[in-house]
């Protein structure tokens, strides 16, 4: 599998795992554990969560995925801008630890920019890197803009990723953050990488598949997977759509399938607003 370098030198494969909206309850919440837990048996072992998710029962349901492969685990989470002050964002990575049931976070995320300082979230996580609760931090949901305030903070820099919206369909981050993040060696994590449907419908894409035997949604993952400096976390809470997603980590896409791709997905020909979900 293609693998994406963090600047703090840990290699990671360029697919993982998304846990937005994964079913908390029931026989809906075993299928997802099993589906996470595939998902690392096929070398998908980053695994994408925030304590927004379900209120931390999404964290929770993590935990029990990953218990006794902790060590396997690249493990991402995200706390509320209105907790990324010193004091609240200590207290978020402590409740988050515990619903995860380890003693640290891989990647730790602001989720979207607050009204907290730039420069106290900044030290705030450089406070926990430095108690080896967390052992990278990041952003998401950041524009180009919002990046470049970020970069320029004292820590600024020491930030790994920025986690936005990036799929066929919403290409804006090609004109602008896509290529700042590329000039610094700053990967980018791709969420909702599927699109919300209308995307894999498309006939555009229809066709690339059938080129390839292959599912509308394995294009469209190989097509991410081809970006440089991106990784991509799809949400898969069933087996069969975790196995069908890491077949497309195999799936090379041609150079007329890519100009097919852009006929039917046109990249940005000017700024576009961040798309956010």
């Amino acid at each position: 599998m293609k693998t994406i370098d963090l600047p703090s030198a840990k290699r990671l494969p360029a697919l993982g795992q998304g846990t937005w909206q994964m079913e908390e309850r029931g026989a809906a919440r075993a299928e997802a554990i099993e589906a996470l837990r595939l998902g690392i048996d096929l070398g998908m072992t980053v695994i994408d969560t925030a304590e927004m998710y379900g209120e931390g029962a999404v964290e929770d349901l993590v935990g029990e995925a990953i218990q006794g492969r902790r060590d396997q685990i690249f493990l991402v989470s995200k706390c509320y801008p209105q907790n990324a002050s010193r004091k609240r964002m200590a207290e978020a990575c402590a409740r988050s630890l515990k619903r995860l049931r380890t003693d640290r976070i891989d990647l730790y995320l602001l989720h979207w920019p607050g009204s907290v300082p730039l420069d106290e979230t900044l030290d705030a996580f450089m406070r926990l890197k430095d108690e080896g609760r967390i052992l990278d931090y990041g952003i998401s949901n950041f524009d180009a803009r919002g990046a470049q305030r970020v970069w320029s903070r004292q820590g600024g820099g020491g930030m790994v990723t920025n986690q936005v919206l990036y799929n066929l369909s919403e290409r804006g981050i090609e004109w602008d953050l896509l290529p700042w993040c590329r000039e610094r060696s700053l990967p980018l994590m791709a969420y909702t990488p599927l699109g919300q449907g209308a995307l894999l419908s498309d006939p555009g894409l229809a066709r690339v598949a059938r080129r390839h035997d292959a599912s509308p949604a394995q294009v469209a993952l190989a097509w991410l997977l081809a970006q440089d400096g991106v990784l991509a976390i799809p949400k898969a809470g069933r087996v069969r759509h975790v196995r069908e997603n890491r077949k497309a980590a195999d799936l090379v896409l041609t150079t007329q399938d890519l100009a097919d791709l852009d006929a039917a997905f046109p990249p940005p020909t000017g700024p576009t607003p961040l798309a956010i979900l």
